[in-house]
């Protein structure tokens, strides 16, 4: 009896320890499963970067790693038809493709070249009261030559509002024109040479285009040329087919140009552009414009002294150099002689008898002149351009 009371007691721990034993083991499985499960919702598999948001497990571990700055893209507010002002202009006809062209040797010339870029943009044409003092003063002397305004630049006008505009358009025998300068000098000597880009090393690209230009024009018409910074006095339809003017007692200036259209005056302009081509100078602002008519006048000439072409017009063979006092009686040293109130009467004296007179607007375009200042160009330009003069209002 004793020994089946021994034998149940041990029957017994080894139950309870059996039944203890599989309770452990039950939890930690139990527990291993959960750690796991976990796991692998921390770390799921990567899915395409388009297809959701969720971090790798690379993006975690870079988490401290600097990002790169984004852009931020800066939308355009929409377009409002009724905020925006629409300015209306009219496109300038093409000298070369307009149906009144030029008539060869019996027109007058003036260029514009502010706006000129190598790449034509549009861009509205530019007129001071100035200039448009001298494109009347032109028109209102020579009624019966057509005057030609080239812009190099400019492409369009304001259709309304512009005064100086308005101004002009009161005479008939005023055309505003643009020019394409690569078409414009095809066909010419110097065609080729613009192509290689020398101008465009220019210092002075507005002013040597004007230099190239006027040549251009010359070769291709014949004509008048002016500088916009002149004003005529009186009819210049008589005068010789073939001049220029001295400036100085060294040297002769291309402001005031006549060449014909054919014969002496074709010659000498096909030898300007020439010689602007072998003596091209990109970083001299008087080179290749005086300096192109002084070189070619001397070889016509057979001199190199400005004083025997001017007392011996028979050296030159046909074409006339024009002293001091027709054209440069104020020399450009003296340029505010024709602003300042006290140089009046002396001024006045001295142009006179000027046919047309310069007022060296390289250096006198800053100088701030009124309408109503008393002084020698004020005077001019009330009898010589009275349109452009009331149309400039305050100042002019």
């Amino acid at each position: 009896m004793k020994v089946s009371r021994a034998l149940a007691v041990v029957v017994s721990v080894v139950l309870i320890l059996g039944i203890v034993l599989t309770y452990k083991w039950m939890t930690i499985r139990s527990l291993g499963s959960k750690k796991s499960s976990t796991q692998k919702k921390a770390h799921p598999i990567p899915k395409k970067p388009n297809q959701s948001k969720t971090k790798t497990p690379k993006q975690t571990a870079n988490k401290n790693i600097p990002k790169r700055p984004v852009k931020k893209v800066i939308q355009k507010p929409k377009f409002n038809p009724k905020k925006t002002k629409i300015i209306p202009v009219i496109p300038l006809l093409d000298v070369q493709k307009a149906r009144n062209q030029p008539a060869k040797g019996n027109s007058i010339f003036f260029h514009e070249t502010t706006n000129f870029r190598r790449d034509e943009k549009i861009h509205l044409i530019q007129l001071t009261a100035r200039a448009a003092c001298a494109i009347e003063s032109a028109a209102l002397h020579n009624p019966r030559l057509t005057v030609f305004v080239l812009f190099a630049g400019g492409t369009h006008r304001i259709s309304s509002g512009d005064p100086l505009i308005k101004a002009l358009n009161k005479y008939k025998n005023i055309r505003l024109r643009h020019l394409n300068v690569w078409r414009y000098a095809a066909g010419t000597p110097i065609e080729k040479w613009l192509k290689s880009g020398k101008l465009f090393k220019s210092k002075y690209l507005f002013s040597h285009v004007s230099d190239i230009l006027r040549y251009i024009t010359l070769y291709k018409y014949g004509g008048l040329y002016l500088d916009l910074d002149v004003v005529v006095q009186q009819n210049l339809e008589k005068m010789p087919p073939n001049f220029t003017g001295a400036e100085s007692n060294n040297s002769l200036a291309c402001g005031v140009m006549k060449m014909s259209f054919k014969g002496l005056g074709h010659q000498i302009a096909t030898s300007c552009l020439m010689d602007l081509q072998a003596h091209y100078d990109a970083n001299k602002w008087g080179s290749n414009g005086p300096g192109v008519i002084t070189r070619v006048a001397k070889k016509q000439c057979n001199t190199d002294k400005v004083r025997t072409m001017i007392n011996n017009p028979k050296r030159c063979k046909g074409f006339r150099v024009f002293d001091l006092k027709s054209f440069y009686a104020i020399h450009w040293l003296q340029w505010k002689d024709f602003f300042q109130p006290k140089r009046l009467n002396i001024t006045m004296k001295k142009i006179e008898k000027s046919p047309v007179i310069h007022v060296w607007n390289k250096f006198s375009k800053g100088w701030k002149l009124r309408t109503k200042d008393n002084c020698a160009y004020t005077k001019v330009a009330k009898k010589h351009c009275p349109k452009s003069f009331a149309a400039a209002g305050t100042f002019f």
